[in-house]
């Protein structure tokens, strides 16, 4: 049973799994892209406060006294940015700070002393550098240049830190989605289980069903044939054939009703109907057959009762539970159907004096094929009957409910929904 479904939920869990890895790689790839985006731009926004905070230490500095030369060299030594290198240039472009400066910061210095500040990145010894240059001047009118200068490693560090964490945070969600996934799958595989163990069953029970029909239809006409006989002794085994192929019929007619209202392809109509007509024309056609038995039928309450419902099919389920009832009692037993609409509920009870169903039998009895053993001694049947009633009741929204005790009869009581047909 679980054999045919096993690939369709490792397929579903891979399914899972590999949306998520790729819903997790497009995430993972855009937040190290802006991630590196923000740090880069902030690492720029740093080098241009480096600068700026040159340039106002070295004012203040010129204000108490100092020459500006001295003041802007000063600044630069003082001020301090964690992984950066401060320059100083003067207007002919010499650097004024110990270090020597790579040959683009000197390039850079020169554009700023010509275009008031220059930023951007360049590549050397092995690595991607960013830089911001700003040209200022003093009390005395003399131009300087300081640069700031940073490895753009450190935002590599953090981008590569930053992915890191993600893939670890990212296996670790993948594990939890390929658990939670399987999971859900199980969930979601279950009805399909469940379906393809019912079908397998039903056509299992089947076939079991009609295989003694046919098993008998095959040796009686196999005895017919062995040789010559009478017209009589034909006639008898026709007659025998024509009785099983009866059976046969019945029991694939109850199956197709069963197929047609499961699957939906007889669908459940929603119309105007009264229980009371119902019961009357299933009880004049299932007093033949108990009249024949010799059980008395009665009609006991007879209340206008209106439901929404599929007369056709409520037709049937009258007639299932009357002629279950005439046949499991008897002769000389009674069957009494009331209908009635006690609390608002359009209800239907059919109550007979047979033979009963013992406890251990009783919730079985739903069940396709199944028969009790006392059952199957009484009278023929493929157990089909209340399996299909079942469905009925469900098909319109009411509920089925039996009970018996062995010797004591039994009592079914179908209640519908209140409200199908309001009289007037």
């Amino acid at each position: 049973m679980h054999l045919p479904l096993r690939p369709l939920r490792l397929r579903l869990t891979a399914w899972y799994v590999g949306s998520f890895a790729a819903i997790l790689l497009v995430v993972g790839f855009g937040m190290y892209w802006v991630t590196a985006q923000e740090v880069e731009a902030q690492l720029g926004r740093t080098l241009a406060a480096a600068t700026a905070e040159v340039v106002r230490a070295a004012k203040v500095a010129e204000g108490e006294g100092v020459s500006s030369a001295e003041a802007a060299r000063g600044a630069v030594e003082v001020i301090e940015v964690p992984g950066s290198n401060l320059y100083l240039f003067d207007a002919r472009g010499q650097v004024l700070t110990a270090g020597m400066p790579r040959a683009r910061v000197r390039e850079a210095a020169a554009e700023a002393l010509r275009d008031g500040s220059v930023e951007g990145s360049f590549q050397a010894a092995g690595g991607v550098w960013r830089l911001h240059a700003r040209r200022f001047s003093l009390g005395d009118r003399r131009s300087y240049v300081a640069v700031s200068v940073a490895d753009l490693a450190q935002v590599e560090a953090q981008s590569l830190r930053l992915i890191e964490t993600f893939v670890a945070g990212a296996f670790v969600a993948l594990l939890m989605v390929a658990f939670v996934g399987h999971h859900l799958v199980e969930i979601s595989v279950r009805p399909v289980e469940a379906a393809y163990e019912e079908m397998r069953r039903f056509l299992a029970d089947a076939a079991h069903e009609l295989r003694t029909p046919v098993a008998v239809l095959r040796a009686r006409a196999e005895v017919a044939l062995q040789r010559e006989r009478a017209p009589a002794e034909y006639r008898g085994a026709l007659t025998e054939v024509g009785r099983e192929a009866e059976v046969m019929g019945r029991i694939v007619d109850d199956l197709l009703i069963l197929a047609r209202v499961e699957t939906g392809v007889r669908e459940v109509m929603k119309e105007p109907v009264y229980l009371d007509d119902l019961v009357s024309g299933a009880a004049a056609s299932a007093g033949v057959l108990a009249e024949s038995r010799g059980v008395r039928l009665e009609v006991g309450d007879f209340d206008e009762a209106g439901v929404a419902g599929d007369p056709a099919l409520l037709r049937q389920l009258l007639l299932i539970l009357l002629q279950n009832a005439v046949k499991y009692t008897p002769r000389g037993g009674a069957v009494r159907v009331d209908v009635h609409s006690r609390g608002g509920a359009p209800t239907v009870v059919v109550e007979d004096t047979g033979m009963g169903i013992g406890p251990g039998e009783l919730p079985h009895v739903f069940e396709r094929f199944y028969r009790g053993e006392q059952a199957r001694g009484v009278t023929e049947g493929a157990g089909l009957g209340l399996s299909i009633a079942r469905r009925i009741v469900t098909g319109h929204g009411a509920r089925i409910d039996v009970r018996s005790a062995p010797g004591r009869g039994t009592r079914v009581t179908v209640v519908f929904p209140p409200g199908g047909v309001r009289s007037g």
